[in-house]
């Protein structure tokens, strides 16, 4: 267990699969930048984000990040640079993040990342949740990720299951 950070993009297609409660399962601690609830709140985002993102959970503990001037951020949105920040801020905190570019800019930084995906896995070999399940929950959605890579995880977690079952 550990302290995490979260981007938008994570919490949003964890609370539109349903599995939203696996971060406080899995992490100590669960940042989120202001930033970042400002666009889970966007009239933009799903009713059901939305709604979650008006009533928080009391294991969600929001952060100011101050913007900062930070030419290695300017390219990316203003939630994940605050994210960017906070993690590095917090020095040994794990990053949650979708966006290519914003992991790459986090990994240049020294800072681990890993994204829904990752999450759902770390869920599946705790045996939280059903990977299956929740990758069709995901596909569902308009989260993109290639066919080999949700081939490559099933397959990962039929092997785990067959060594759990012998």
């Amino acid at each position: 267990m550990r302290v995490v950070v979260a981007d938008s993009s994570p919490l949003n297609y964890l609370v539109l699969i349903g599995s939203i409660d696996l971060l406080s399962r899995l992490y100590t601690e669960v940042l989120v930048p202001q930033q970042v609830v400002s666009e889970l709140i966007d009239p933009a985002a799903p009713l059901t984000v939305r709604q979650w993102a008006g009533a928080l959970p009391a294991w969600i503990d929001v952060r100011i990040v101050p913007p900062g001037d930070d030419p290695g951020l300017s390219h990316l949105d203003p939630g994940e640079r605050a994210a960017i920040l906070l993690a590095q801020s917090e020095g040994g905190a794990l990053l949650l993040i979708d966006d290519a570019a914003g992991r790459a800019e986090a990994s240049r930084r020294g800072i681990l990342n890993t994204g829904t995906l990752g999450i759902l896995r770390a869920g599946a070999v705790k045996e939280l949740i059903d990977l299956p399940s929740a990758l069709t929950r995901l596909l569902e959605t308009n989260f993109r990720v290639s066919t080999a890579l949700v081939e490559e995880l099933l397959a990962e977690d039929a092997e785990r299951q067959r060594r759990h079952d012998k």
